[in-house]
């Protein structure tokens, strides 16, 4: 069972899963309707692309995470994984072609935060892109779970939707904060920057306050645009859980922490939303 469980976060199928199951948060609340079946499935086998390819690339080193070194030992399997997926999400990315520019922008803000971990020169010079590597990844969760569905769908654009991605953005990028946090020391020495790998402590944790506090205003800001009072208190539920975690995730760096529990926080309101059938 342990390894089983190992296999799922490791293989990137966890954090895909999430992915899919914000995305369907995003078309409950909104009430979107178009082809979803077809969306969940892009956006589930792009995300299993994109971080097996960001892991094969990563490098091992003599400090690095027990995950690290599993994804070195199984660095074929995570390359085939990315290959299959390539493809699948092709296919899917086909049949949504009529969105080719909304789509495209995910995809190359996608790229950028993978770039720089490719072997050549050219891409290695967007790893002294400051602060890129934090805000590119939140931008790519945010937009492809929130902003895409709606852009897809067809649906106006209204404040209610602004205020959903701004919420999202800031508890992704609370969460972004703490991955920083912990990986400052090896970006340094692999010259990969974000504005985590030069700020002191105490900035760290002031971008990090108000980071949640922005989370905290727009989602109330949603019980003016209809959004029930019970509905913005399961979606702040992860904030709080993820400011509790603060202090104790700078001084453990427990993979299944981070991989896991961290990382899970992002769908966390989903599975709230979705069993109380918001």
């Amino acid at each position: 069972m342990r390894t089983l469980f190992r296999f799922f976060v490791n293989t990137n199928l966890y954090i895909s899963l999430c992915a899919v199951l914000m995305v369907e948060q995003t078309n409950q609340l909104f009430f979107l309707s178009y082809n979803r079946t077809v969306f969940y499935l892009f956006v589930f086998f792009a995300t299993l692309c994109s971080y097996n390819f960001h892991w094969y690339l990563t490098p091992l080193a003599p400090s690095s995470s027990p995950r690290i070194a599993w994804n070195h030992r199984y660095r074929k399997l995570l390359f085939g994984i990315s290959i299959i997926s390539l493809l699948l999400s092709a296919f899917f990315a086909w049949q949504l072609r009529a969105h080719w520019l909304a789509l495209g922008v995910g995809v190359f803000a996608t790229f950028l935060y993978s770039a720089p971990k490719i072997p050549h020169k050219y891409f290695a010079l967007l790893s002294r892109i400051a602060i890129g590597k934090t805000l590119f990844l939140t931008f790519v969760w945010m937009y492809v779970t929130t902003a895409l569905p709606v852009l897809v769908s067809g649906t106006g654009w209204t404040i209610a939707h602004t205020l959903f991605c701004i919420s999202r953005f800031c508890l992704i990028y609370a969460i972004c904060i703490l991955f920083d946090y912990r990986d400052r020391e090896s970006d340094r020495m692999q010259g990969v920057k974000s504005m985590i790998t030069w700020m002191s402590e105490k900035t760290i944790a002031a971008i990090f306050l108000f980071s949640l506090a922005l989370f905290v205003i727009s989602t109330v800001a949603l019980y003016g645009e209809s959004f029930s009072a019970f509905t913005i208190v399961l979606l702040l539920i992860p904030g709080g859980i993820v400011l509790g975690l603060y202090n104790y995730a700078r001084k453990h760096f427990n993979d299944y922490l981070y991989y896991f529990v961290l990382d899970g926080l992002m769908m966390f309101s989903s599975i709230l939303t979705l069993l109380f059938g918001i």
